[in-house]
């Protein structure tokens, strides 16, 4: 794997511009059948991020997703916090001592995802962002046990972020605000399913330009 922590100065201000362009949406979603300030919460959470982006750029991949899932933990209201603050504190636990590759990353990204499933007390097919996580997360398994060439990775892992978030719309929501509207949850897109979608096609937007040959 090619990517090294010195890139997520760009990460962070690529998912900063993709939450900005589409905060208007978002928020939208979450004021149907949520508390309508989750947006304002992950930009929260963004800016200091962007606070210590360059310090971050300094740690190795370990150090830096549980410094990440610290500040999110920190500085982001609302369930949003504490579960992007876990999966980021959980990567960093699963990373020690690991060397990064393909491999490796599918099952550091799987602790995180569960960890956020047990702080969440939350599955698939509960309109949440674990509708985006999860299968995303067996996607990169699935893809390093296959040994799929890398661009491929990247490429369709933004599908299966997308396929995700679109598969809440028809789902009754079980978690939070949203759950307490029974049926008339159905219909709509969970916000926090949109927002980690955008997330990850931010990063693989940076990664995939990493990747690709020099003009």
């Amino acid at each position: 794997m090619k990517f090294i922590p010195e890139l997520l100065p760009n990460l962070i201000d690529a998912i900063a511009r993709t939450i900005e362009s589409n905060a208007e949406e978002v928020t939208a979603l979450d004021q149907a059948i949520g508390d309508g300030d989750h947006v304002i919460n992950v930009q929260r959470g963004i800016q200091a991020l962007i606070a210590q982006r360059e310090e971050l750029g300094q740690l190795d991949w370990a150090a830096a997703w549980q410094k990440i899932g610290m500040i999110l933990m920190t500085a982001v209201g609302g369930a949003s916090g504490s579960l992007f603050g876990t999966l980021f504190v959980a990567m960093g636990k699963a990373a020690r001592e690991q060397v990064l590759n393909q491999q490796s990353f599918a099952a550091i990204f799987v602790q995180g995802v569960e960890a956020v499933k047990q702080r969440g007390k939350a599955n698939a097919g509960e309109k949440t962002m674990l509708d985006v996580l999860i299968p995303a997360a067996n996607y990169l398994q699935i893809a390093a046990h296959d040994a799929v060439a890398l661009p491929d990775v990247l490429e369709n892992i933004k599908r299966v972020a997308v396929a995700g978030m679109e598969s809440t719309r028809d789902m009754l929501a079980t978690k939070g605000r949203a759950s307490f509207l029974e049926e008339r949850s159905r219909g709509h897109i969970d916000a926090g399913a949109k927002t980690s979608q955008l997330i990850i096609c931010a990063l693989v937007d940076v990664l995939a330009e990493q990747l690709a040959p020099p003009a």
